[in-house]
């Protein structure tokens, strides 16, 4: 017989988190998104996580923390409560829910908050997590990033309002 894993669990960010989310960061762009970004476009994404900003990012949004037994595997950012900043999930963990997890708990959020639609600036690698989840595409970018350029895809997704959907069951 196969072992259970254990139950994954959600929290929000504390500041402590950090060094840890960088970690996760960096191992997910590391190992996920080799088939769709050079090894040099990979350096200056993960480079990022280097900047202030990034801690800021983290700090001014609504972060929830995925956890397994404790410890951080994956977190999702959203700003004003309609654009998902960051989302990023340990490749350990991959492909397991933790991903879906997070997305699910951001977007109950966002609809008990009012927001129209989520939006985000989605990797090629994560276009078809997004597109599982109902996310359409808006429109392809080049993002430029050092002496590199990074494509994206800003996908939306229209909510249903909180009040619709207890009417609707």
């Amino acid at each position: 017989m196969g072992q259970a894993l254990p139950k994954p669990g959600l929290r929000p960010f504390l500041p402590a988190d950090l060094p840890l989310l960088v970690d996760i960061y960096e191992e997910s762009i590391a190992e996920l998104t080799g088939e769709d970004y050079s090894e040099s476009q990979q350096e200056v994404w993960m480079a990022l996580a280097e900047d202030d900003a990034f801690a800021e990012k983290l700090a001014k949004s609504l972060t929830l923390i995925a956890t397994v037994e404790g410890s951080p595997v994956g977190f999702i950012a959203l700003k004003d409560n309609e654009r998902i900043e960051l989302f990023y999930v340990h490749p350990a963990v991959a492909g397991q829910g933790i991903g879906t997890m997070l997305y699910d708990a951001v977007e109950k959020l966002a609809a008990a908050r009012g927001a129209p639609r989520l939006v985000a600036e989605v990797s090629d690698n994560a276009l078809p997590f997004f597109q599982k989840h109902g996310f359409q595409p808006q429109r392809r970018n080049t993002v430029p990033l050092g002496d590199e350029w990074l494509g994206t895809t800003t996908m939306e997704k229209r909510l249903t309002p909180l009040e619709d959907r207890k009417l609707s069951s």
